[in-house]
């Protein structure tokens, strides 16, 4: 740790082109861009980060300044401090901010499917009441399960569980399983972690809840390419009126999604087939899609 900056795994996966920085999603690692990352470097330099408190990164208080500046570490340490930022999820939350932060040196920005819960009205066709109510419930499962330590046993519970993922999205399961592994820690007790850590990954959450990120695509002054996965993410168990639920916010994220793109000429809009999670069931469509944006945000880069 440099002051308040941690210094962050990286993966440096080679290439010679204008560099990209790779950000991966909450309660995930750098793993997740291992199918992805090979198909981009013909054209770019890459790079992939373990972002704090998640896989190999170290832990510490968790709020975007903070992340914001271990980013800053690395690209500085790399020489590439306008390397474009692309992220999945959280990670693409996080590299608009990056943009936001940096307009004079970061050519665009790259957000796959990060828009957090919205909305209440970006739920159509159900009452605001009934969406706040069912996303108390999803968020209080998030903060239940999150940083949750397991006895050392558990761990080949948790790697079928990554098994059954894989078959039913058609996942190879090594990726899944390098990512599991990657992010579980132990601790002294012998008992298991899955990074971050509970008290930091519950500021992680409040984080993410304390944006309005459609406020931020507005003020985005830098090219921005936003994906959208076009199917659904699998049921929850115990949670019948999920499906539904994100069914109303599929359709009001494309519906401000294409309003947006209307309104600005600098944002792009991409739809992924895939789920949430299209870095590991549809890398080439990912990588095609970045691609495409990088192409043409990027002054003098022809791809």
């Amino acid at each position: 740790m440099i002051g308040d900056r941690i210094a962050l795994a990286v993966q440096d996966h080679g290439g010679d082109g204008p560099p990209l920085l790779l950000l991966h999603g909450a309660g995930r690692t750098l793993a997740d861009w291992a199918a992805v990352a090979p198909l981009l470097v013909p054209h770019h330099r890459v790079l992939a980060v373990d972002l704090r408190g998640h896989g190999l990164s170290p832990s510490g208080v968790w709020d975007f300044p903070h992340v914001l500046g271990d980013i800053e570490a690395v690209l500085e340490e790399r020489g590439i401090p306008g390397a474009l930022p692309v992220g999945h999820s959280l990670g693409g939350m996080i590299a608009v901010l990056h943009a936001l932060e940096h307009p004079e040196v970061t050519p665009g920005a790259v957000n796959l499917d990060g828009y957090a819960w919205g909305r209440l009205d970006q739920y159509v066709g159900l009452e605001p009441a009934y969406v706040e109510e069912r996303l108390a419930e999803v968020r209080k499962l998030a903060a239940t399960v999150s940083g949750e330590r397991l006895p050392a046993e558990a761990l080949k519970a948790v790697l079928a569980q990554q098994r059954a993922m894989s078959e039913q999205l058609g996942i190879p399961y090594e990726l899944l399983e390098a990512g599991v592994l990657r992010s579980m820690r132990e601790r002294p007790d012998g008992r298991l972690e899955l990074g971050p850590e509970r008290v930091h990954a519950l500021e992680m959450l409040d984080a993410i809840d304390s944006l309005d990120l459609f406020a931020l695509f507005h003020q985005v002054p830098v090219p921005l390419l936003l994906g959208r996965a076009l199917r659904p993410v699998p049921s929850i168990p115990g949670m019948d009126w999920f499906d539904e639920l994100m069914a109303a916010y599929g359709k009001g994220l494309a519906r401000d999604l294409a309003q947006l793109a209307d309104e600005r000429t600098e944002v792009t809009v991409a739809e992924i087939d895939g789920t949430h999670a299209m870095l590991l069931e549809n890398p080439r469509a990912v990588a095609d899609a970045i691609l495409g944006f990088t192409s043409q945000a990027i002054p003098g880069f022809a791809g």
